[in-house]
């Protein structure tokens, strides 16, 4: 991955709607807005008034909008999750390193589909990589809850490696790929100049955040983007809030 990378390589999506309405709540702290707020947000982007407006109704029938009263609307119960990883990852709760992995295998027989895709999506989210079919392992370095569905399906061992730590870990996961697109992220966000682009570059960096592995030290490149491009997408992010505000609630 280089700084010529496409948009579409470094997970940069086009901007809707319904994009401009979701991206907006993940960033609020609670998740609530009125419709009117949104409206506003959609005129920084050129997008007119019933666009958004249809787009929220839209978003309340998929279940991506929770209608709250007094014309607000507010994130789901599972987009707030969503929001909580996403918030972790930018500040993710480490602890110190002793070698240990986290070793979890899945003990639940004759699951339905629609059960081991939630838990496939629950492993990730815990940052567990997948050695097999069935198990799923880390090293234990990270401070998080479990849900549920992982305790209910799942005995958790931990362990140590016969190989070499980094190996293993440059085995179960992409460590070079995620690296080339941090870089080509964080030049995104200092070559975006329009609104719109700020917008969108700064999404697809929250998403990149959440791929994070979050390994020890001990494990990574000494080159390793990751801490770089959380501070330079904080800096930005700052400056980005600020304005969004003055203008949603002037």
């Amino acid at each position: 991955m280089t700084r010529t990378a496409s948009a579409g390589a470094l997970g940069i999506r086009p901007l809707t709607a319904r994009s401009v309405v979701l991206s907006t709540l993940l960033g609020l702290h609670p998740p609530r807005l009125g419709a009117r707020h949104f409206v506003r947000v959609g005129e920084l982007f050129g997008i007119a008034e019933g666009t958004i407006r249809v787009a929220l109704s839209r978003m309340v029938a998929s279940g991506d909008l929770v209608q709250a009263g007094g014309g607000e609307y507010e994130l789901p119960e599972r987009l707030r999750l969503r929001q909580a990883r996403q918030d972790e990852s930018r500040s993710p709760r480490t602890r110190p390193w002793d070698g240990t992995w986290e070793i979890a295998v899945i003990t639940a027989e004759r699951r339905p589909a629609p059960e081991r895709a939630a838990l496939r999506q629950a492993m990730s989210a815990l940052r567990l990589a997948e050695l097999r079919e069935g198990t799923w392992l880390r090293p234990a370095n990270l401070s998080r809850d479990r849900p549920e569905i992982v305790d209910r399906q799942c005995a958790f061992l931990e362990g140590r490696p016969e190989q070499d730590p980094a190996e293993l870990a440059a085995a179960l996961w992409d460590l070079d790929g995620w690296a080339g697109t941090a870089l080509g992220l964080r030049a995104g966000l200092d070559r975006a100049g329009t609104l719109a682009e700020r917008f969108t570059v700064s999404a697809a960096v929250l998403r990149h955040l959440l791929r994070d592995p979050l390994l020890p030290a001990e494990l990574l490149p000494g080159d390793w983007p990751g801490p770089a491009l959380r501070d330079h997408y904080e800096h930005f992010e700052d400056a980005f809030e600020r304005l969004l505000r003055e203008h949603i609630f002037a």
